[in-house]
């Protein structure tokens, strides 16, 4: 499973259905899928916004660490309250399956590890400044996404890219505070089109600050 892989899945859900241009939303691999998207085909995307997702790197760890973590779960569960339990959330239990010996992944181990593997090796900020979109870009403040990453972004698209911090919230902001991050998206989506307005404006001479 490639990085490009993705953006052509993307892609091509996107012209089957004839949504052009989207507002892509992600999170976390799903975020990086998004920008990559957008970088790639910016005729397709009309407003980004990217959840703990983000273009820094490389990461040799990833891996390593997404490897790890799906070998410590004790699967199968013997019910879905212990699998509740052992993962804080009944979101991840309902991604589980439920087979006669118990609840198991639904995920391949070692398809996740080929997921990340571009990313221990490769940073993506080239890709990141050929988005031409509004970007909205959030970190959960106990997140693992890095302050400097988000900063940086803003300083390489200044004009095109927001921040938002969402407290009491870890890599998983949708599952940790779902009605934060709903007014987030709700505050920035109807600015998305008078901002790709002002930066068409900017491109011709004009500047816009947000």
């Amino acid at each position: 499973m490639t990085r490009a892989a993705c953006v052509r899945d993307a892609v091509a859900v996107i012209r089957a259905l004839d949504l052009a241009p989207v507002t892509l939303l992600g999170q976390s691999l799903g975020g990086h899928t998004a920008l990559l998207t957008a970088a790639a085909h910016p005729d397709l995307v009309h407003a980004l916004i990217l959840v703990e997702a983000g273009p820094g790197g490389p990461n040799p760890e990833l891996p390593k660490q997404i490897g790890d973590w799906l070998d410590g779960w004790p699967t199968p569960f013997k019910s879905f309250a212990e699998a509740e339990q052992f993962f804080g959330n009944e979101a991840w239990a309902r991604g589980l399956d439920e087979r006669p010996d118990g609840w198991h992944a639904r995920v391949d181990r070692d398809v996740m590890v080929a997921a990340v593997a571009e990313l221990a090796t490769h940073a993506y900020w080239d890709e990141w400044e050929r988005v031409r979109c509004p970007t909205l870009v959030i970190r959960g403040a106990q997140g693992t996404m890095p302050e400097a990453e988000t900063a940086e972004m803003r300083e390489r698209r200044p004009g095109m890219t927001q921040l938002a911090v969402i407290p009491d919230a870890a890599h998983d902001v949708h599952l940790d505070q779902p009605a934060r991050l709903r007014a987030a998206v709700t505050v920035f989506l109807p600015g998305a089109e008078g901002a790709k307005a002002r930066d068409g404006a900017r491109r011709s001479g004009s500047e816009w600050e947000s």
